[in-house]
């Protein structure tokens, strides 16, 4: 198959697969429900958390930015709203965690990492529309992180913090991760946020930020081996953790991506071996199949899973390894794995992607279809790019 075949199967996954599937979630009186069993049923009252809410809106714009179809446009600007009124934290500033299904404040911490997609989500939209108001929120936004996360005494950001941003005892991210001052994680994605509103504010500020990140990213949160860390204290020692060979892939790409919204070729420069360190790192995750395992536990045993995200980054990373890299098995890695999710994770029937195939081949159904996790990012940002690089 060539790549007019491919580019037909990403835009049809996107389109009739994903992006429809999200747009029967809207909430006629506001916003999006919060939760989809896999068994299709969807859950009106549930919780909705920050991060689908944030991701919605990232989805919907960066898809009317590449198509320029206005029902997308409308439906990142209907998030958006909603979004605005009831995520943010009107009184101390920041976003909270999770709202209820009508908008009260439930879980009202400031994580770090919700900061960073609510900037990301935002920064897109102004990116695809020139929107002011959601301009102005991600630029407050980022200056909340830069004034209460800051850690000024050895570098990066604090995990998470109280309404209030006071102390918090507890600061993991799910109930995956363990209870560190700093993450991988959050740290990317910070990175990926400012990296995004640089774009539409391009503040020098905003620039040093994300050049400290990805200082960061090359010189503390990757290891020796190639792989990321993925918890720290306060001082950059390194917590116990285990390989994530999706979050390895996902990072060689969006680091690079992240150097170049600079504009600037020594930044760029400087983090392309970096990267491409981490790609070939990550694909040691690699099946025969042509999919990707999920972790390398602290025990030295595997996690064989194959989670939907990861075979999404899975799929950009090798893409850009061909591309940026000049590394030539990229693209038949990138296609493997492709054909793998097409086969094997996309519900033709019920629209969407199932959470994971499980070790032993069968379905995670546990899981739900849309939640808090579970959301329209990583599947249509590969759809996107896939079609950015091979269009």
């Amino acid at each position: 198959m060539g790549n007019s075949q491919h580019l037909s199967e990403f835009k049809s996954v996107l389109q009739e697969n994903i992006l429809q599937y999200w747009l029967k979630l809207r909430d006629p009186e506001g916003g999006f429900y919060g939760e989809v069993f896999s068994s299709g049923d969807v859950i009106k009252d549930a919780p909705r958390g920050v991060i689908l809410n944030a991701r919605i809106i990232w989805a919907f714009a960066a898809a009317y930015r590449a198509l320029g179809r206005k029902e997308y446009l409308d439906a990142a600007v209907w998030a958006k709203e909603w979004f605005l009124e009831h995520f943010c934290d009107h009184k101390y500033g920041g976003v909270y965690w999770s709202v209820s299904a009508t908008g009260e404040p439930l879980e009202d911490k400031k994580q770090l990492y919700s900061q960073g997609f609510a900037i990301y989500g935002l920064s897109e939209l102004a990116r695809a529309n020139g929107d002011k108001e959601a301009l102005k929120e991600a630029v407050n936004l980022f200056r909340v992180v830069e004034a209460k996360f800051s850690d000024t005494l050895y570098g990066g950001y604090t995990e998470a913090l109280a309404r209030d941003f006071s102390p918090l005892e507890d600061m993991s991210l799910s109930a995956h991760d363990i209870n560190a001052d700093k993450t991988m994680n959050s740290h990317l994605h910070i990175l990926e946020a400012f990296a995004n509103l640089y774009r539409v504010w391009p503040d020098p500020s905003l620039k040093e930020a994300v050049e400290r990140l990805l200082d960061i990213t090359c010189k503390k949160v990757m290891g020796e081996d190639g792989h990321l860390k993925l918890y720290f204290r306060n001082d950059w020692t390194v917590l116990p953790g285990a390989v994530s060979y999706g979050h390895d892939i996902e990072t060689s790409w969006l680091m690079l991506e992240c150097a170049e919204a600079l504009n600037d070729e020594s930044v760029v420069s400087r983090v392309k071996p970096y990267a491409l360190s981490l790609g070939i790192a990550g694909n040691e995750g690699l099946l025969q199949d042509g999919s990707m395992r999920y972790e390398k536990l602290t025990d030295g045993t595997f996690d064989d899973s194959r989670q939907w995200w990861v075979q999404a980054e899975t799929v950009v990373g090798n893409l850009w390894l061909w591309k940026y890299h000049g590394v030539a098995s990229g693209y038949d890695v990138a296609l493997k794995a492709w054909d793998y999710i097409l086969k094997n994770l996309v519900d033709r029937e019920g629209g969407e992607w199932w959470w994971a195939v499980m070790a032993d081949g069968t379905l995670d159904k546990a899981n739900p279809k849309a939640g808090f996790w579970k959301c329209p990012y990583h599947n249509s940002r590969m759809c996107l790019e896939a079609l950015r690089i091979l269009g």
